[in-house]
């Protein structure tokens, strides 16, 4: 299934225009005016799966439910937090809502530094620089991150960042290990498949201890409870960003396992050494051989959803910088018709 994320009320891009996009079947949304940490109620979840289905789509992936920073420095108040996560899943679950995509990212979600990287076409793409990174000063807070969606004041963040210093990578995986051995079972009863995005990018920012980088990584986070439930999102763009990141073999590998629950498919171009940008979704615009992906989720039986994730502004279109319609919409078209090609016929039903 072709899907395509949609941030509710406040996206300039309506349901009715995703809805015309002809191989998006499929809604990726969440609750976003609810305080990390707190409960989602079944009530919203049902009205949110309720408004996608009257423009004759479904709500196929929740993404995501953040984890609470508390669960990812194992404070000792983290199992309230835990509580309510699970009360989410199960609550996800009596609404029929059968995909979680969330993420294990200390402090920071996904990082660029580039919101409008003007490409040779003259569109615009997201981009990172470590090099970059390393000029923005954390003592206004986060306000001099480009398009940082979560408000934190300079006291906030630095109390986040010092309390961080006790964390390292081992700590990380010890704290994960906690929330999946309580949050799993709870997944597996409501029938809801966990798919846990990898660290974007793959690699430390500001000092901060990254742990799900590469293909190793993931297999590690399934053996840590080994249920069909506790399973990952391929993310292409995430993980080409290291090139030693081989990703039809993490397919492979993966999919032999059916861990693989969701899969991102966008492409980007390394620039440099931790460097990139994102670029147009098919192969021969940047460094991941769509083809390649698409075939390896074919032949280990993949069935579920997949996203075209982030876009270029093209077209003089102006709205939230990686999520425009029309870039997305190309992408959609494009990984439909690949994989059609892929499985040999029409992909109805997929």
């Amino acid at each position: 299934m072709i899907t395509f994320r949609w941030f509710g009320a406040r996206d300039p891009i309506p349901l009715q225009f995703i809805r015309q996009i002809p191989a998006v079947r499929g809604i990726v949304s969440a609750l976003y005016d609810i305080s990390v940490g707190e409960v989602w109620p079944l009530q919203r979840i049902s009205e949110l799966r309720e408004e996608v289905e009257r423009h004759n789509m479904s709500l196929a992936v929740i993404e995501s439910i953040p984890v609470h920073e508390d669960i990812k420095l194992g404070r000792i108040n983290r199992s309230r937090f835990v509580d309510n996560y699970c009360e989410s899943v199960r609550n996800m679950g009596a609404a029929g809502v059968p995909v979680l995509c969330y993420n294990f990212m200390p402090v920071f979600d996904w990082t660029r530094t580039d919101l409008a990287r003007r490409l040779d076409d003259g569109s615009t793409a997201l981009a990172f620089d470590d090099a970059a990174l390393a000029k923005i000063d954390l003592s206004r807070g986060t306000a001099d991150l480009p398009g940082w969606a979560t408000a934190y004041s300079a006291d906030e963040l630095k109390t986040l960042l010092d309390a961080y210093r006790a964390v390292n990578e081992d700590k990380l995986w010890e704290n994960f290990a906690y929330f999946l051995e309580r949050v799993v079972p709870v997944a597996a009863s409501a029938g809801v498949r966990m798919a846990l995005h990898p660290d974007d990018p793959p690699w430390s920012i500001f000092g901060l201890p990254r742990i799900i980088t590469s293909g190793a990584a993931l297999e590690r986070v399934t053996t840590i409870v080994d249920d069909p439930a506790n399973g990952i999102t391929f993310c292409a763009g995430s993980l080409a960003a290291d090139p030693h990141n081989d990703l039809p073999a993490i397919v492979r590998r993966l999919g032999a396992k059916k861990r693989i629950h969701f899969a991102h498919c966008r492409n980007i171009k390394r620039t440099g050494k931790r460097s990139f940008q994102e670029t147009a979704h098919p192969s021969e615009f940047g460094d991941v051989d769509m083809r390649a992906v698409l075939r390896a989720l074919h032949e280990t039986g993949f069935n579920g959803p997949i996203r075209s994730d982030h876009g270029r502004m093209i077209w003089d279109e102006t709205g939230q910088p990686g999520y425009g319609l029309h870039d997305r919409a190309l992408g959609a078209m494009y990984l439909h018709g690949l994989w059609e090609g892929t499985i040999g016929g029409p992909a109805r039903g997929s």
